[in-house]
């Protein structure tokens, strides 16, 4: 029999019939492939004597008129959303834009920081600004060449802690690496300030960063270091360790002393040439470590291993460690000391333990057991 075309047809694999389900619809019987192409189109005469080829060629005609209508359309959408270069040009022309150079900006913010005019925010902000620029070494040398420089050392005598800050945060990061604005800093009394401020009642977030500049002063500079030491330095930073809520600034201070030390060890051991003898000559004049035996730093360092960040603790070992030399009897005089370094074996044992199960055969944790095993062996 035969069935409307569309219709589902199978075979009936028990029977071997052929079978057809006939969808359902209004009048009971399937759509035909045409007929369903007529709904979708809507009534079309698809007689092809029923048009003429002019009829054909009008309907052609607007077809295109059509397409043209959407692509002008489109073109007017895009206009909208974009202008054309010749008028970014002439917006460009109009604004007069160029780019300013790092020391244009420079010039502009030491004049807004030295201007009676500016506020405390508008220098504050300016000197914010200046910090980021005088990172870089070729930076810092300009600002030194411009004078700004000399006008952040004597923001140090600010009597407004922000301008205070600010102006030593400025001064530490020029100082960084650089060694023709550490001689000048020097020479400009910068060291006396730092101290000064560091010894004097101040905000915990001034002697921040007065000690972040004085680090960047002493690191790599020999000189300084031995003034330092002239002006009392040691003194001023072991007093920070009597007076409360200085806590935050004892892990600086320890690590600022364990690689002043350790610069002037690797730069004895290391092999140098003649250009060398000049600069560790400087560093023999540098009596660091018998000054801090003699103002018993042995005692102050130990008792930060009490402190509970994994941080201090391993940069406390660091420093106790290379004092061992000199410090030996006194540690060993210390029953606290002993104690401290066998709680903390026990604690870094299950921490190294855990590392390693982890699959983390030289982690973290391992060598501040090492540390810790370490001193022990040589206590």
């Amino acid at each position: 029999q035969a069935v409307p075309a569309g219709s589902h047809v199978r075979l009936n694999l028990q029977t071997g019939e052929r079978e057809a389900k006939l969808p359902d619809s209004e009048n009971g019987r399937s759509d035909t492939r045409e007929e369903r192409r007529r709904k979708r189109l809507g009534k079309v005469d698809v007689d092809a004597n029923s048009f003429t080829s002019q009829e054909l060629k009008k309907a052609l005609a607007k077809m295109k008129e059509s397409e043209k209508a959407e692509r002008k359309a489109q073109e007017e959408e895009v206009r909208k959303k974009f202008r054309p270069i010749e008028q970014l040009k002439e917006e460009f022309e109009k604004l007069n834009m160029k780019m300013e150079t790092d020391y244009e900006i420079m010039v502009k913010l030491i004049s807004k920081f030295n201007s009676c005019a500016s506020t405390l925010d508008e220098k504050v902000a300016a000197l914010y600004d200046l910090e980021y620029y005088v990172h870089q070494v070729d930076n810092a040398k300009d600002f030194l060449s411009m004078g700004g420089l000399r006008l952040v050392i004597e923001g140090l005598n600010s009597s407004e802690a922000a301008l205070k800050e600010h102006a030593a945060f400025v001064l530490g990061a020029a100082l960084s690496s650089n060694p023709k604005v550490q001689i000048e800093a020097i020479e400009g009394g910068a060291l006396q300030k730092l101290l000064v401020i560091l010894a004097t009642e101040q905000p915990l977030a001034v002697r921040k960063k007065a000690l972040f500049a004085l680090s960047s002063m002493l690191r790599h500079f020999p000189y300084a270091q031995q003034q330092f030491l002239k002006l009392g330095g040691l003194q001023v930073l072991r007093s920070l360790f009597r007076q409360k809520g200085m806590e935050t600034l004892h892990v600086r201070v320890v690590t600022l002393l364990y690689d002043l030390i350790m610069e002037k060890m690797l730069l004895e051991d290391s092999q140098h040439g003649e250009q060398m003898e000049e600069k560790i000559q400087q560093y023999r004049e540098v009596r660091l470590v018998p000054a801090v035996v003699e103002q018993d730093w042995c005692a102050v360092a130990p008792n930060l291993l009490a402190m509970p960040e994994h941080d201090t603790r391993e940069k406390v070992l660091k420093l106790v460690g290379v004092l061992m030399a000199f410090c030996r009897e006194h540690y060993r005089g210390d029953p606290a000391l002993g104690t401290t370094l066998g709680l903390l074996r026990s604690e870094y044992e299950e921490l190294a333990a855990e590392e390693q199960r982890e699959g983390d055969k030289d982690g973290y944790f391992r060598e501040l057991l090492g540390s810790i095993n370490t001193i022990i062996q040589e206590l």
